[in-house]
């Protein structure tokens, strides 16, 4: 059971994060490759993996946690990211941004906006 749940997380994570994913993973490795293993496991293996929502959705649900969270820009950038690949268009995430200013405040508008430039960016 264990080799499906990382081979079917580390199929997801390379759909949804590609690149960032694997370098999120990557970094883990020399100091705890437990850490690595468990981020793939359990939210790409186990939760990305439910018939419940689709991906767009978890991306979109992801995205205003993190944003919400207001600590978490290394995180947020890779799933701004992964919503762009998984189908969300600019205007959904500018979209999210903008709502999470309602129960998020705007500080961490503003951070999700330069963040999602920043992602925007470096996909030029």
């Amino acid at each position: 059971m264990e080799n499906t749940r990382y081979t079917t997380g580390f199929g997801l994570l390379t759909d949804i994060d590609g690149e960032a994913g694997h370098n999120v993973i990557e970094s883990l490795k020399d100091i705890c490759p437990d850490l690595a293993k468990y981020t793939i496991e359990y939210p790409f293996g186990d939760i990305y993996n439910r018939k419940g929502l689709d991906l767009k959705s978890r991306e979109i649900a992801t995205v205003a946690a993190l944003m919400a969270l207001g600590n978490c820009q290394p995180q947020l950038k890779v799933h701004l990211n992964a919503a762009l690949n998984v189908g969300c268009t600019e205007d959904e995430i500018k979209e999210v941004i903008l709502q999470m200013s309602v129960y998020a405040g705007f500080p961490a508008a503003l951070n999700g906006m330069f963040a999602f430039k920043e992602v925007l960016d470096n996909k030029k």
